[in-house]
C-alpha cells in the first residue's frame, strides 16, 4: 500500500504540473460553463434546468478530457523518453506503477468534477439534492473508465506531437458530436444517429438524467461498458504486437 500510495503522490503531481491538464481540463470547462449560461443567450425554457444539465456538460466535458489528452500524451512522454525501460529495472512492480497511475489520474478526475461543481454552485447558485450532487459525481467517475482506456490507446503512439494533435481532434469530436457542447437534437439528423451511439453520449446523458431526477438508462451503462471492453481489448493487442516487435 505504501508504494501505491507513494506512486499515486509522484503521478498527481505530474498531473497538476501538466499545462494540458490544468487549460483543457479545469481552465476551458469552467469558461465555456460561463460563457453558455451567462453570457449567451440560449433560449432555455427553464433557466435552471439548463444550468443544472450544462455544468454535468462541462464535468463530463472536463474528465474526458483529461482521460484522453492528459494520460495519452503522458504515456507516450514516457515511453518515447524512456521512462517506461526504467520502471522495468527497478524493484517496482509493474502491477504498482500502473494501479499508482490510474489511482492518481482517477483522484484528479474527482478533484475536476468538485471544482466544476462548485463553480456552478458559485457562478448560477445551481441547486440540486444532496444524493443528486453524490451521484451525478459518482457517475461521471465511473463513467470514464471507458475514456482512460481509450487514453491508453492514445499512448501507444511514437509521437508526442502526433498524440497531442489526435487526442486533441478526438476529444473535439466526441465533445460536439455527443452534445456536450451544444444539445444533440440541434445537429443534423445524422449526426444526431450517430451521437446516439458514441461513449460520450451515453456518458453526459447518464448525469442529465440524474440531474433531471431520474437515473442513467441500462443503455447508457451497456453501451459505455461495450466501449471500454473494445477499448482494453485493442490496448492488449497493440501491447503485445509491440513487445513482439
Amino acid at each position: 500500500m505504501r508504494l501505491i500510495a507513494m506512486q499515486c503522490k509522484a503521478e498527481m503531481l505530474r498531473i497538476f504540473r501538466n499545462p494540458y491538464y490544468v487549460f483543457w481540463s479545469l481552465l476551458m470547462p469552467i469558461l465555456f460553463y460561463f460563457i453558455f449560461t451567462r453570457v449567451v443567450n440560449t433560449g432555455a425554457d427553464d433557466v435552471s434546468e439548463w444550468q443544472a444539465h450544462y455544468l454535468m456538460s462541462m464535468a463530463a466535458f472536463s474528465v474526458m478530457g483529461s482521460a484522453i489528452m492528459t494520460l495519452g500524451i503522458r504515456l507516450v512522454q514516457e515511453r518515447t523518453q524512456g521512462w517506461n525501460t526504467f520502471i522495468r529495472i527497478t524493484p517496482l512492480p509493474s502491477s504498482v506503477y500502473f494501479a499508482g497511475k490510474m489511482f492518481g489520474q482517477t483522484l484528479m478526475h474527482l478533484f475536476s468534477v468538485l471544482c466544476i461543481f462548485v463553480a456552478g454552485y458559485l457562478i448560477n447558485g445551481v441547486a440540486l439534492t444532496p444524493g443528486q450532487w453524490v451521484l451525478s459525481g459518482l457517475w461521471i467517475l465511473a463513467g470514464s473508465l471507458p475514456f482512460l482506456a481509450l487514453g491508453t490507446l492514445v499512448g501507444f503512439m511514437k509521437r508526442v506531437d502526433t498524440a497531442s494533435g489526435f487526442s486533441n481532434v478526438l476529444y473535439m469530436g466526441l465533445a460536439v458530436a455527443g452534445g456536450m457542447w451544444m444539445p444533440l437534437e440541434i445537429l443534423p439528423k445524422v449526426m444526431q444517429q450517430i451521437g446516439h451511439w458514441l461513449p460520450s453520449y451515453n456518458y453526459g446523458e447518464g448525469a442529465w438524467k440524474i440531474v433531471g431526477g431520474g437515473y442513467p438508462q441500462w443503455s447508457n451503462i451497456l453501451i459505455l461498458l461495450g466501449y471500454l471492453a473494445v477499448f482494453m481489448l485493442l490496448s492488449v493487442y497493440i501491447r503485445k504486437k509491440q513487445e513482439a516487435v
